[in-house]
Formats: structure tokens, C-alpha cells, sequence
């Protein structure tokens, strides 16, 4: 399972229920008394969750750093995705946000999951093959379309399971109740937050695309193409950083996510 920095978590789930939490109602979450996160991080889902139920929410990772930083909202326990530190029939809602996709088989986790739940497991998955990039910088989108290309093809794991997860929930032996899909849209534009201006300059750096130079080559990309890729790619960050100086940089990102939810039988 691929790991993930605190700060990487942070910025990636956060705000990601602040405009709406209907996706989550399929999840009957003022109807359950034990809900476990598994694969918790910092805790951003714990905290809806915990603020959406009235029953008891614990966070699970395996992580020790992510854990602490969970702990301080929610009880928390370390544990592995696929063996779980509890006896069968502990919680009545099993719940992930973003794990399945970083995990070889996503259909043990979820047998897992099951495992431990009497009644339903959900699961919160985004489909990164078909996230939509619209950018004042004309070759921003093209440029993410192509670099996501090559990291789709080279990750191990199914990185796009999305909707699909729905094959996972069945090959646990899971009833699928319901399948809901929820865009996470994140906006950059004036004044810039400081999140914002690192994210340019790793742009104009290169530095973001390094981070993922190993797994972009495990793929049909050869060197010569991540080379020139790369080179286009700090183009783009110094026209973003441009654009920036002007008050003119404007970008919005769309991910689509897919809220599944099973049922024991």
C-alpha cells in the first residue's frame, strides 16, 4: 500500500464535505451507534462522520504520525486494513474514504470490513482517470490530462476504481444498495493562499512531477518522454506564476467520487 504524508492528506481531503454532504446520506449515519474509518489518516472523514452521527465514530490506520493527528477528534485504534484489530460484528457501519484504491485487492479489504460490521460498509472512492482540469493557462489541462495518463498506467493499483468499487462490495459477498457519485471541486483564484503558491512553484520546479518520476517509467512512458514532459510541465508552472503576479491565475479541479454502499446479507 502506497503511504502518504500528513500534509499530503491534509490538503488533498481537506474541505471535501464543506458544500455538501448529501453524498453521505445513503450511509444512514444518525442510524448506527458504531462506526469505524478505516485507513483514517488525519481524520477529515472521522470528523464528518462524528459530527453527522450521535453514535460512537473510531478512526483505524495504520500509520502511528496520521493516527495522532486523528486522535485528536476521534477515539482511535491501530490496526491494518486487511486484519482488522476487532471481532466479527464489532461496529454496525464500516466506512473508507480513499483507501481501496491504494490497496492490491480491494475486495479483501472490503471481506474485512464485513467482517467486522452487522450491517452496512461504505465506501468513498474517487475516480482519478476522469478528474477535469479547467485553467486560465491554456496548457495546464492538457499537460495533467497527459502526466495522469502516464501515472495511471504505471501505479500498481486501480487508482480510477471509482464506481467500480461496486465489484469489490460484490466479491465480499456484499448487497450493493446504492452507488452515489459526489464532485470535489477545489478552486484556486485571488487572493492565493499560500497553499496555493507552493503548489505553482512545485509546478515551475518540476518538483511535483518528480515526486512521481519512479511510477510514471513503471509504465509505457519512456525517459525521453517524462524528459520533455517534465520540461513542458515547468513551462506551465512559470506561466501559472505569471499569471499569479498579474491577480489572472485561475483554476478549478473536479474529482469525481463514488459513495458505495453494501449491505450484509
Amino acid at each position: 500500500m502506497r503511504e502518504f504524508s500528513e500534509s499530503y492528506l491534509s490538503r488533498t481531503r481537506e474541505g471535501m464535505w464543506a458544500d455538501s454532504r448529501a453524498a453521505l446520506e445513503p450511509l444512514a449515519l444518525d442510524a448506527h451507534d458504531r462506526i469505524l474509518d478505516v485507513g483514517c489518516g488525519t481524520g477529515e472523514l472521522s470528523r464528518v462522520l462524528a459530527a453527522e452521527s450521535s453514535g460512537e465514530v473510531i478512526g483505524c490506520d495504520a500509520d502511528p504520525d496520521l493516527l495522532a493527528a486523528a486522535g485528536e477528534h476521534v477515539p482511535i485504534v491501530a490496526g491494518d486494513a486487511l486484519q482488522l484489530p476487532f471481532p466479527d460484528d464489532t461496529f454496525d457501519l464500516v466506512v473508507c474514504q480513499a483507501l481501496l484504491i491504494n490497496l492490491p485487492d480491494p475486495a479483501a479489504a472490503v471481506s474485512e470490513f464485513a467482517r467486522v460490521s452487522t450491517d452496512l460498509v461504505a465506501a468513498v472512492e474517487p475516480d482519478n482517470a476522469a478528474v477535469e482540469i479547467d485553467s486560465s493557462v491554456d496548457a495546464e489541462g492538457r499537460l495533467e490530462r497527459r502526466a495522469r495518463r502516464a501515472y495511471l498506467d504505471g501505479v500498481p493499483t486501480d487508482v480510477a476504481l471509482g464506481a467500480d468499487a461496486r465489484e469489490a462490495f460484490e466479491a465480499a459477498g456484499l448487497e450493493v444498495s446504492e452507488t452515489r457519485r459526489y464532485d470535489h471541486v477545489r478552486t484556486i483564484e485571488p487572493p492565493y493562499g499560500e497553499p496555493a503558491l507552493v503548489a505553482a512553484r512545485r509546478k515551475a520546479t518540476g518538483a511535483g512531477l518528480a515526486d512521481d518520476r519512479e511510477t510514471m517509467l513503471s509504465g509505457p512512458l519512456t525517459e525521453a518522454e517524462y524528459d520533455d514532459l517534465r520540461g513542458s510541465w515547468r513551462e506551465m508552472g512559470r506561466t501559472v506564476i505569471e499569471q499569479m503576479e498579474a491577480g489572472e491565475y485561475r483554476r478549478t479541479e473536479a474529482v469525481p467520487f463514488f459513495v458505495t454502499v453494501g449491505r450484509r446479507p
